[in-house]
């Protein structure tokens, strides 16, 4: 059971509880997010990669995260308004959660714990993703400062 994505559960942005099951079969990209960070153009890469590949079979679960330089100070109504206004974003975003330590979200828990980093499981800062195949098993973290679009090889790989 402990290696199976699919066992956990967040709030939605909106504030409802949704399961991984809901997400069962599909590639699946947590990305902890941050919409005063310098990263936050990739919100507009995520979405074209979301767009190109959701037919295909791709999800990208975004979880802004205040750890970093308090670079998600906002509440929910405000991070989900500059997601949709400034980056047009339509993939899954869940409501704020820590990443790091005591309060980390069981999922960050979970994938830090099966694809550490180079320095250790620790993330280091927003927009560190984290690619999971279609049976739910993690396969490949990705540094903050690799772009989407960088991800578009191993993408198309678990789509095949």
């Amino acid at each position: 059971m402990e290696n199976n994505f699919y066992q956990f559960s967040a709030i939605s942005i909106q504030g409802k509880e949704v399961s991984m099951e809901d997400f069962k079969g599909k590639i699946i990209l947590v990305v902890n997010t941050a919409s005063k960070c310098g990263f936050t153009p990739q919100y507009a890469g995520l979405e074209d990669l979301y767009r190109k590949y959701s037919d295909a079979g791709l999800v990208i679960l975004g979880f802004p995260c205040n750890q970093f330089g308090n670079q998600e100070p906002g509440d929910e109504k405000s991070i989900s308004e500059a997601c949709q206004i400034n980056y047009g974003v339509s993939f899954p975003m869940f409501s704020k959660v820590e990443v790091n330590g005591e309060q980390a979200h069981p999922i960050f828990k979970y994938l830090k714990k099966q694809l550490s980093g180079l320095l250790g499981s620790k993330i280091k800062w927003n927009f560190t993703k984290f690619l999971i195949d279609k049976h739910g098993k993690p396969v490949k973290r990705f540094a903050p400062i690799t772009r989407p679009e960088k991800l578009e090889p191993y993408i198309e790989k678990l789509i095949k």
